[in-house]
């Protein structure tokens, strides 16, 4: 199995999804196909099929969810010495060369990505250029609106 590396705290979303899937959720569907089953005839119980389908739904995420995990590879870079060097986990300032824009990325876990909380995956176009680089290296990146040029600024390590 292929590892997957992972901030500790998507590990901890991820297995809280699975609890909450597994605590809440899941009962919750049962009690729905009970009431439905209840009603009588399955062969034309539109109640009865949505709760089946959400039933199978659910547990197909629950087997992908499980899966991640299992495949987790947790990276805690507080317990890494600190260096100016791009690693997954750090959050990377840089700027744009050209127009002097400033941004600020962590670089995370395939699931954790959330570009508009600032989080990017680590196989992501920007994060491959700019990881294993350090502070004041200028990297071009392959962007959809073309190459761009930017600068590391600042590596930190929380």
């Amino acid at each position: 199995m292929e590892r997957s590396p992972m901030t500790p705290e998507g590990k901890a979303r991820l297995e809280q999804e699975v609890r909450h899937y597994l605590e809440v959720l899941r009962p919750q569907i049962v009690l729905e196909i009970e009431e439905a089953r209840a009603h009588g005839d399955l062969s034309e119980n539109a109640e009865y099929d949505g709760a089946k389908e959400k039933q199978a739904l659910g547990e197909a995420r629950l087997r992908l969810l499980q899966s991640r995990l299992a495949a987790a590879e947790v990276i805690d870079v507080r317990k890494l010495p600190v260096s100016e060097r791009v690693i997954f986990g750090t959050t990377v300032d840089i700027a744009d060369v050209d127009t002097e824009e400033e941004q600020s990325w962590r670089i995370v876990g395939m699931d954790e990505a959330d570009a508009r909380n600032g989080t990017i995956s680590f196989n992501s176009p920007i994060a491959r250029a700019l990881l294993g680089r350090v502070i004041g290296d200028v990297v071009t990146v392959s962007t959809p609106k073309g190459n761009r040029d930017i600068e590391i600024l600042d590596v930190h390590y929380k």
